[in-house]
């Protein structure tokens, strides 16, 4: 009896570590403050983030800035790409990219002539093209949302995850790409 507990116990210490090290370092919640991924986050919406995956273009990440604020946007621009939008449309090296996370939010705004006001990197930042270790990011809810159109693009070091789940509250429970 005495060594059933005993194995059991260990079993226990074993599961919590574990339990305590993939919420400490793999799979971390994160609240959502604003409206700037709305429909696909909303205010007070709580994610799951990971640390692991490389960061591809498109996926949401989670990210502090310089006054200590942490913010959940898209990633638009990868190292060492140019960043454009002309005519409502996403460039990418020049390339045309289709966003399209985008459509059911544009087709809610067709009263406007634009979701997204034409600019380039080198028009915001002065740099002709993204750092070895920079992303620009976007919010989805373009005209409502502070990105990298405001403070510039972010540094690979700022980016703590990317948002996998939104698990709270349950109506809102999504798999994030």
């Amino acid at each position: 009896m005495r060594d059933r507990f005993w194995l059991l116990f260990k079993q226990l210490l074993v599961a919590a570590a574990i339990v305590l090290f993939l919420r400490g370092f793999v799979l971390i919640p994160v609240q959502v403050t604003g409206n700037s991924m709305k429909n696909l986050l909303h205010q007070d919406d709580t994610v799951i983030m990971e640390k692991i995956s490389k960061i591809q273009r498109f996926d949401i990440v989670v990210f502090t800035q310089a006054d200590g604020s942490t913010l959940v946007k898209r990633v638009i621009g990868l190292p060492g790409e140019t960043v454009a939008v002309k005519n409502d449309a996403l460039y990418i090296n020049d390339e045309k990219i289709t966003e399209p996370f985008l459509s059911g939010l544009k087709k809610k705004d067709q009263a406007l002539i634009q979701f997204t006001a034409d600019f380039s990197l080198s028009d915001l930042t002065g740099q002709e093209e993204l750092g070895s270790t920079q992303y620009f990011v976007m919010g989805d809810n373009r005209r409502m949302s502070k990105d990298s159109r405001d403070f510039g693009p972010i540094d690979q070091t700022t980016i703590i995850g990317k948002a996998r789940l939104v698990y709270y509250p349950l109506k809102h429970f999504n798999w994030l790409q």
